[in-house]
């Protein structure tokens, strides 16, 4: 049985501020995910094996959730540290229904989960895991929550690679130089006034 992802964020058209690979927390490093977290700390596991699934069943206990809204409610929880990457969290959610702990309905397009009674006794027999691994993302979220917020990374990466792809196209003319000033000049006040 095999969902596909669907969702597109048109805000994330260049780039991802935070990518995970699979459960390992990659975040920050160069552009294989190998590196630093921010922060200094090596690039290690956020979640030690088979945690992730948990906090997955957490996050769709307190509400039906669809994919996006899971990798999304995990990266807000660490500052932007680590997004788990769809290749991962779907997989999940589809193990989570295979095993009877989650059960997918789906409305207006989306394929929300929510957990089922299995689930909600397996969360339950596993309480002690899942509190480590949400400790562990407070400890994440509390060392790094005063950095610059996710939104404001990825919106600069991307202003920065519409910057090179534009360049890349070819030389300016004139107009086209006062054009790209003026986006970047009403930016910028924009910015200021926030």
């Amino acid at each position: 049985m095999h969902h596909r992802h669907s969702h597109h964020d048109h805000n994330r058209r260049f780039a991802r501020a935070a990518s995970g690979d699979g459960e390992s927390g990659h975040a920050h490093g160069d552009r294989h995910g190998r590196g630093r977290e921010r922060g200094g700390r090596r690039s290690g596991r956020l979640f030690d094996h088979g945690e992730l699934r948990f906090v997955v069943l957490a996050l769709i206990a307190e509400q039906p959730r669809h994919g996006y809204e899971i990798i999304k409610e995990i990266e807000d929880r660490v500052a932007g540290t680590y997004s788990p990457s769809p290749g991962v969290i779907y997989p999940t959610l589809i193990m989570l229904e295979e095993l009877g702990h989650a059960e997918m309905a789906e409305s207006d397009g989306k394929k929300r989960y929510a957990i089922t009674e299995n689930g909600i006794a397996y969360l339950a027999a596993n309480q002690t895991a899942l509190d480590v691994a949400l400790g562990r993302m407070q400890s994440v979220s509390t060392a790094h929550g005063g950095g610059p917020a996710p939104d404001i990374i990825r919106a600069t990466e991307n202003l920065k690679l519409a910057l090179r792809l534009r360049q890349g196209r070819g030389p300016l003319n004139e107009e086209q130089v006062r054009a790209i000033a003026a986006a970047l000049d009403a930016a910028a006040v924009a910015v200021e006034r926030s």
